[in-house]
């Protein structure tokens, strides 16, 4: 990382604000990092929800050719879902995916 350095000293006015920026960074960050923490439980969930489909598919015996049958999806895309390289499935898609393997999705709203 290059190290940014300033050519004169900071006038008054700018040190102050900076000042100013560099406590109201240290008031946010706690809430910035919790609220980061709670999405990366989120993807962890999606994660799980990926890997209980993808066992749903193969006890029922399913290739994901079968799957590109049963859903009318492309197979790089179900082979993408899997894997976790496709980051923002919609509810759509995994509806479509858990009625292929004879499971059905249920969403819940929880509080925050």
């Amino acid at each position: 990382m290059k190290r940014i350095t300033r050519d004169r000293p900071l006038s008054p006015v700018e040190a102050a604000r900076s000042l100013e920026v560099r406590e109201q960074i240290a008031e946010e960050l706690p809430d910035l990092i919790a609220r980061h923490q709670e999405r990366l439980a989120a993807l962890d969930q999606l994660d799980e929800l990926l890997s209980q489909l993808k066992a749903a598919r193969e006890a029922k015996g399913l290739s994901l050719s079968d799957l590109t049958e049963l859903t009318g999806m492309d197979r790089s895309a179900l082979s993408k879902l899997e894997s976790g390289r496709r980051a923002n499935p919609t509810v759509e898609t995994l509806v479509r995916y858990a009625e292929a393997v004879g499971k059905r999705l249920v969403v819940a709203l929880t509080e925050a």
